[in-house]
């Protein structure tokens, strides 16, 4: 490495390091330590080890432990005993498939529980009930709650994810919740959400991410995805690869539940089509002996989200046949044309025209290009792109370059980002495609906006944490 890149590297590190500080809030709390405002949950809460920032997590039962999970929840009264669940994993796709999920859930009328992670800004985005986020005021009551149980363990260290998750269980018991869609944070087997016994469990599309803690194969994966089945608990799954499918039929048959797959077990097609009225779209179709969806157009853009969709109405069709919930179906019709997410080919700027979205592996990137190309008309397009440096990250440039006119790479403001000029290095190698480099988003933006024009396009990607922090920029006014 150059002298000069190494003085650049060296200046992108103290970017990401330094962009992500913020002056503590000042924290009230009782005598004994107890939890009396808002600002002392949330310095609480951040306060533990937060594996989703972190660069190296080690896959263990020391790092990762359902017993400690279990010990935290017993001393809040078992919450996650008091609701009913649907459990959702796969590698990409399950929050949009818990959102649709719930969405058609309400609508039939019924008080539902979202929990997904991470989030983009409000920390309070990841437990929600009938789409309104959790309050300052309920925060505060539940952390308050759990902060004892949790000060009694410490020496088993309960980790950001861990209290985030009892605590939407605690929420959603406390509010009385109909039932509660709860998205897994890390695989499967060994998540703390992993010890709930839902009525329907979802596997969205399986591919690489998470590898050092996962396995380095799709089928090592889909291994440690299917340690969410429970016996006599349907499953719906994705399409899948050859591989991951004998992997999730031979964990079906070995844990005792049914396993529908779409397109296999479940009647599925879907198909892209645009019109005058309602532009480019995907309409999907599922069919069982006791629903049926017809030509149903998919809430949310791009074609991967088909599948997605096809999940949640497999889920939908699942709590119908076993009498579980009542859900008429045009009331799950109507409620899946509500679903609204954000960090997803989300529009945030008409002028120059932004769109941000989560993709952060291979395939996400891969299927947001294509989602792009097949639904918004532009002349040019250019990319803000960073990510973790734990990614497969020549499976996404080799991704990005496929639909990218011109790339900035950038840092995603947190200790686990790419070095820039190294994505800029590596990019340049493999594509003849235009990139620079600019260690900050605000810096990164301006750039884009002085070569676009109208009829182009600027996408943030390549991680959640970047597009959380352009939403955070934007919304103060800090992104020009």
């Amino acid at each position: 490495m150059s002298r000069t890149v190494a003085k650049a590297s060296a200046r992108a590190k103290r970017v990401a390091k330094t962009s992500t500080r913020t002056k503590k809030p000042a924290a009230r709390r009782g005598r004994d330590g107890s939890i009396r405002t808002y600002r002392a949950a949330l310095e609480f809460i951040n306060s533990k080890t937060d594996y989703e920032k972190m660069s190296r997590v080690g896959y263990n039962h020391t790092n990762f432990n359902l017993s400690r999970m279990l010990r935290i929840l017993a001393a809040i009264g078992n919450p996650h005993k008091k609701i009913q669940t649907v459990h959702v994993a796969g590698t990409k796709g399950k929050g949009s498939t818990c959102h649709m999920v719930a969405s058609m859930l309400e609508n039939a009328g019924y008080r539902t529980g979202l929990y997904t992670s991470p989030h983009f800004v409000d920390i309070r985005e990841r437990v929600s009930i009938n789409g309104k986020l959790i309050s300052e005021a309920d925060f505060t009551r539940v952390m308050a709650k759990i902060a004892p149980a949790v000060r009694r363990l410490e020496r088993d260290n309960p980790t950001f994810f861990e209290i985030m998750t009892a605590a939407a269980f605690l929420y959603f018991a406390t509010q009385k919740v109909d039932i509660a869609v709860i998205e897994t944070g890390l695989g499967g087997r060994l998540d703390s959400t992993n010890v709930i016994k839902p009525l329907v469990c979802g596997i969205t599309s399986i591919s690489y991410d998470h590898v050092q803690q996962l396995g380095n194969t799709l089928e090592k994966i889909a291994e440690e995805k299917a340690g969410i089945f429970k016996p006599g608990v349907p499953v719906i799954s994705a399409p899948q690869t050859p591989g991951v499918r004998r992997v999730l039929r031979k964990a079906a048959e070995r844990v005792g539940c049914e396993l529908r797959m779409l397109g296999e077990d479940l009647e599925f097609s879907y198909r892209f089509e645009s019109s005058r009225a309602t532009g480019p779209h995907t309409r999907v179709c599922l069919s069982t002996p006791a629903t049926r969806f017809d030509h149903l157009q998919v809430p949310l853009l791009g074609e991967h989200q088909a599948h997605n969709c096809g999940v949640a109405l497999g889920i939908v069709d699942a709590l119908r046949r076993s009498k579980a919930l009542d859900v008429p179906e045009q009331a799950a019709i109507d409620g899946l044309a509500k679903v609204r997410i954000q960090g997803r080919l989300e529009l945030v700027r008409d002028h120059p025209r932004t769109i941000v979205d989560a993709a952060h592996n291979a395939a996400s990137v891969g299927a947001l290009m294509r989602a792009i190309g097949q639904n918004i008309t532009y002349d040019s397009m250019v990319v803000i792109f960073g990510c973790a440096a734990d990614k497969d990250i020549d499976g996404m440039l080799n991704q990005l370059q496929l639909g990218a006119d011109k790339v900035i790479f950038t840092s995603i403001g947190t200790a686990r980002s790419a070095d820039p000029y190294e994505l800029h290095a590596r990019f340049v190698d493999k594509s003849q495609k235009m990139a620079q480099v600019a260690p900050a988003l605000q810096d990164a933006y301006r750039i884009a906006c002085n070569c676009v024009t109208r009829e182009d396009l600027i996408c943030i990607t390549g991680s959640v944490y970047l597009v959380g922090l352009a939403k955070k920029l934007l919304a103060a006014g800090q992104l020009q």
